[in-house]
């Protein structure tokens, strides 16, 4: 199921322009189709020497975990489902009885706890109604309620700091009818999440199927500005789909900036997020869904938690090779993908050992050049750098920014300081740095070609001033 089961396919129809729909999270399958063969929207011109770096002059790091949930093992639960609708396929007839059904909430908190430790961010799914065992906004057979309840306070407590909950689907199984909450009665791949749909869908019917996801984990209180696409979900509608994402993201949650994961990248295109059903540019409501990619396979430990890891495709341990390694050379997103089954390793924790030594691998040799982030981080930080307008006024530049970002990062050809940062009636003086790697908010440096500034950049308009000593 996994090994082929995202591929990044370039299509000229995503990151179309719709700027003749109007509406909030009411986008028509007729409307989404009018857009396609809208002209793509151009991006702000920037002055000659002024460039947006990636944030703090850093690439950002991250991980993305698929198949996670709250203590159902996935790989145990899905096995059986796969291997009724795709009976020829020979990954499903592997001995997953054996397996442990349950990935402990004390195996997240120690993985939780380290990562925390560690600076690491990314992605966490939270199947809502894990292989049709059960729904996590009500009852989760074989599980108490109070032990429900103990491992959705885990995930809020422990993970949301550091990590975006997504959807994986509903089941990442069986479809669910949306009219009954039933699973279709037939078992095939037309019937399984992996391959839905099999037939062109409109806009609105994929929004209603990822909103009843994306409202189940809303009734557990777990906030979501994005999805995850289960296997090769959505693979014959790839047009469609953003507009979908941003139609029930915004409807469920009222999200300003929707983002989601569908795509590997695993060849020498670039791995930065794509600005995908971009309308409203140069307007005070500019809108998009960012399309954020992983750039690796998962090495680590498979779907299934029995494949042998093999952390040295990510980064062998003196960082000098691997897939990450690469794209931190590249100076592009250098975000991982790995299973939570493949994480626990049915209880060895193989997977998770591998990934801890990958990570302290890439912090010894990369750590002042690198930078851990959410996926709704990256996904914001690139509307930002993509979309707001710079204007170059004497030693002053405008900045018209559509969406506030964190550690926001211009260079400039030449300049002195001092540098001060000016929004509305607040003036703030940056501090200098002596080192580029020590750039991070608040802060400015500067060498023989460039002035570097770093700072939290709000919504609206901004003044970077230089030279200016009142």
């Amino acid at each position: 199921m996994e090994q082929n089961r995202r591929r990044f396919l370039h299509t000229s129809a995503l990151g179309v322009a719709a700027t003749a729909v109007s509406g909030v999270g009411m986008l028509s399958s007729e409307s989404a189709v009018a857009a396609e063969v809208a002209a793509e929207p151009a991006l702000p011109e920037r002055p000659v020497g002024v460039d947006v770096l990636m944030p703090r002059d850093r690439v950002p790091l991250s991980f993305i975990i698929d198949d996670s949930t709250c203590l159902v093992n996935m790989g145990h639960f899905c096995n059986p489902q796969f291997a009724e609708a795709w009976p020829d396929r020979a990954e499903y007839q592997k001995p997953w009885r054996s397996w442990p059904r349950e990935i402990p909430d004390s195996f997240v908190r120690q993985f939780g706890e380290w990562c925390a430790d560690n600076g690491v961010k990314g992605k966490y799914s939270i199947v809502p109604n894990p292989a049709c065992v059960g729904w996590l906004d009500r009852e989760l057979p074989g599980w108490s309620r109070s032990e429900l309840k103990s491992s959705l306070d885990l995930v809020r407590e422990l993970m949301l700091p550091n990590w975006d909950i997504h959807p994986e689907m509903i089941t990442h199984t069986r479809v669910i009818d949306l009219k009954t909450g039933r699973p279709m009665e037939t078992i095939s791949s037309a019937t399984m999440e992996n391959s839905y749909p099999q037939e062109k869908k409109s806009v609105d019917e994929l929004a209603a199927y990822l909103a009843y996801a994306l409202r189940i984990l809303k009734n557990c209180d777990l906030p979501c500005e994005g999805v995850t696409t289960p296997g090769g979900f959505g693979g014959k509608v790839q047009k469609e789909l953003p507009f979908a994402v941003d139609q029930a993201v915004r409807d469920v949650y009222g999200a300003e900036l929707p983002h989601y994961f569908k795509y590997v990248i695993s060849n020498d295109e670039s791995t930065e997020p794509k600005l995908e059903h971009l309308r409203g540019v140069g307007t005070d409501d500019v809108r998009l869904t960012v399309n954020v990619p992983a750039g690796t396979g998962d090495w680590f430990g498979g779907w299934q938690g029995d494949s042998l890891p093999e952390p040295d495709r990510y980064c062998n341990s003196e960082a000098t090779g691997g897939r990450m390694v690469e794209l931190i050379q590249r100076r592009q997103p250098a975000v991982m993908l790995c299973h939570w089954p493949g994480m626990y390793s049915n209880g060895s924790q193989e997977g998770f050992r591998s990934f801890q030594r990958v990570v302290e691998s890439l912090a010894t040799r990369f750590g002042d050049e690198t930078l851990w982030m959410k996926l709704s981080e990256i996904a914001r930080y690139w509307a930002a750098k993509k979309l707001t307008e710079i204007e170059h006024v004497g030693n002053r530049f405008k900045l018209t920014a559509p969406f506030a970002t964190e550690k926001f990062t211009v260079q400039l050809d030449g300049g002195v300081g001092p540098v001060s940062v000016q929004h509305g009636g607040d003036r703030k003086l940056l501090q200098e740095t002596t080192t580029r790697s020590g750039l991070d908010s608040g802060t400015w440096f500067c060498d023989e070609k460039h002035l570097v500034a770093c700072f939290d950049l709000p919504k609206g308009t901004t003044h970077l001033v230089i030279g200016e000593t009142g």
